[in-house]
C-alpha cells in the first residue's frame, strides 16, 4: 500500500524559510518522479514544483523559481520542499505526487500525470 505522508507545514511568519518533508512508503521511491503541488482558499490546485527520479533536474513554476527547491533523498524515500521568502500569497495546502516513470531524466507537471497522492499539509503564512 503507498502512503504519501507530508509534514513541516503550520503558521510561518512573512519572509519565513519553511521546510515540507514528504515521506513515501509501499513503492520503490528511486522509480518515482515527485512533485509537489498546492491548493489556495478558493482557488484550484496547481503545480509548484518537481524532480525527476534520478534526482538531477527539477522544475519550478515561475512564481516560485529562485525562492523554493525541491530536494529528494532516495536513501531516505523522501522528497522535500524547501521554501524561502514566503508572502501571504503562498497560503495553501501543499501536496506531494508521486509518478511512477521509465525515463530517469523526465518531470511532469500535470496532475492527471501522477499516480499517488499525500492527504496535504496546510501552510500558512502570516504578514
Amino acid at each position: 500500500q503507498v502512503q504519501l505522508v507530508e509534514s513541516g507545514g503550520g503558521l510561518v511568519q512573512a519572509g519565513g524559510s519553511p521546510r515540507l518533508s514528504c515521506a513515501a512508503s509501499g513503492l520503490t521511491f528511486s522509480s518515482f518522479a515527485m512533485g509537489w503541488f498546492r491548493q489556495a482558499p478558493g482557488k484550484e490546485r496547481e503545480f509548484v514544483a518537481t524532480i525527476t527520479r534520478s534526482g538531477l533536474s527539477t522544475y519550478y513554476a515561475d512564481s516560485v523559481k529562485g525562492r523554493f527547491a525541491i530536494p529528494r533523498d532516495n536513501a531516505k524515500n523522501t522528497v522535500y520542499l524547501q521554501m524561502s521568502t514566503l508572502n501571504v500569497e503562498n497560503t495553501a495546502v501543499y501536496y506531494c505526487a508521486a509518478k511512477s516513470t521509465y525515463y530517469y531524466g523526465r518531470y511532469y507537471t500535470r496532475e492527471v500525470e501522477y499516480d499517488y497522492w499525500g492527504q496535504g499539509t496546510q501552510v500558512t503564512v502570516s504578514s
